[in-house]
């Protein structure tokens, strides 16, 4: 066992269609999965669902690396100068450091699993969540919670791009 984490100490089972679900920015959801607290701190699994034109925008992690599956539709990544778009059993890792952004890169709507490690990123969208509940999810409150998780939204040049090829929707400020 690594230091930072300790050993799971009880089984949880998730079935399918199961996990609190909620909005991230408009076109990407969550639906928790396991949380930290679940697996000792080691990681978090989280579903996210695209609509078509969702996107995440670019950020990047300090502390936590990101494993991405891709479970249904055409998701597009890119971190620094590396780009692509996965299908259903696609795998990617985004390590921490990248600034890198994801979207739904066909004309149906996507899924992907993501898996944080460490875990603790996921309080982050449980807090953002939160504030689509109350409809107080402004862009510039998930940027300033983004900056207190260490996950700083950045604006690379080929970003523009991105949207453009993809007729992507971006989150308002």
């Amino acid at each position: 066992m690594s230091a930072g984490t300790v050993a799971a100490t009880t089984v949880k089972v998730v079935q399918p269609g199961e996990g609190r679900r909620g909005e991230l920015v408009p076109g990407v959801g969550v639906i928790f999965k396991i949380d930290g607290a679940d697996s000792g701190g080691a990681l978090a699994v989280v579903e996210h669902p695209f609509e078509v034109g969702g996107l995440v925008p670019p950020h990047v992690h300090h502390r936590e690396d990101e494993f991405s599956i891709v479970l249904e539709g055409e998701i597009g990544f890119r971190s620094e100068d590396k780009e692509i778009v996965l299908g259903p059993g696609g795998y990617i890792v985004k390590p921490r450091g990248e600034v890198h952004a994801m979207w739904n890169a066909g004309l149906t709507p996507a899924r992907m699993i993501e898996i944080i490690s460490p875990a603790g990123f996921e309080e982050l969208f449980r807090t953002v969540v939160g504030l689509t509940e109350r409809g107080e999810a402004e862009m510039s409150k998930i940027v300033e919670l983004a900056n207190r998780y260490e996950v700083p939204m950045a604006e690379p040049e080929w970003f523009a791009d991105v949207v453009e090829r993809y007729q992507l929707s971006m989150p308002t400020p």
